[in-house]
């Protein structure tokens, strides 16, 4: 493993990158993917596609920088969902270098969050200040007391930005534990009301059962959550994707800058 991995090994960090997709997909761009992954990119319009692309591309270029292998070399699969344990819809993770490495990757519109920690699950969700019908979305997902939090925001943007401190907090924990949204939303209550870190409990067939989740600063407009397993407490860095974007070694892997 590379120094990178040891630092955030060592300090039981969480290091979230963040970044900008483009809005045409480039000649390469589907070089370092996977055939379901470029089949993907085939099947979405433009910009979807170039953004799907992008996202996935830098994904491998930062994990090939903890674990120092080219970013090509970087296999990806998914661990058995924890209720079913079929192969298929479960948490994403490194199939190939063995490592203990977790991540997690949201997407919305151009921007992407991307979380990295060792020996820990992650969840990370990122939402734009798309409109929709809040009090509608909110009877669907939210417990009682998140709505009634949301509903008592004086309307438009306050009551927007309530929804999506819930909603996020809600993805980040789903997504850690690997069920994404078919479980019933309004059973994970993230405490809007509080600041955070909040302590949220939801209970699986496998997997921890109490999460640390905090609300991230990203851009304006744009609402974030990162979800770990409690005792998880180290520190949250943050890193552009530009700092290794155009940086590479002598062997032509990525490099990470503290």
């Amino acid at each position: 493993m590379t120094a990178a991995y040891e630092q955030l090994r060592g300090r039981d960090a969480v290091h979230i990158w963040r970044g900008r997709a483009p809005d045409t997909l480039a000649p390469d761009a589907t070089d370092l993917l996977s055939d379901e992954e470029t089949e993907m990119v085939r099947r979405l319009p433009e910009p979807a596609a170039a953004r799907y692309a992008a996202a996935h591309v830098a994904l491998r270029r930062v994990l090939s920088g903890y674990l120092g292998v080219a970013p090509g070399e970087v296999v990806l699969g998914r661990r058995p969902c924890p209720r079913c344990a079929h192969p298929r819809h479960g948490r994403p993770r490194i199939d190939w270098p063995p490592t203990d490495l977790d991540f997690n990757l949201s997407r919305s519109g151009p921007h992407w969050l991307l979380a990295v920690v060792v020996g820990h699950q992650v969840g990370v969700d990122l939402e734009d200040d798309r409109s929709l019908d809040v009090e509608g979305a909110s009877r669907f997902a939210m417990s009682a007391s998140e709505l009634a939090h949301i509903l008592s925001a004086p309307g438009g943007a306050a009551r927007t930005h309530a929804f999506f401190r819930c909603w996020t907090r809600k993805e980040a924990v789903v997504k850690a534990i690997g069920v994404g949204i078919i479980t019933d939303l309004s059973e994970v209550d993230v405490q809007p009301a509080k600041d955070g870190p909040v302590l949220v409990a939801h209970t699986e067939p496998t997997g921890p059962d109490t999460w640390v989740v905090e609300d991230l600063p990203v851009a304006d407009g744009v609402f974030a959550a990162l979800a770990r397993e409690a005792g998880a407490t180290g520190p949250v860095v943050f890193r552009r994707y530009q700092e290794i974007e155009h940086q590479e070694t002598t062997e032509g892997r990525g490099v990470l800058v503290p």
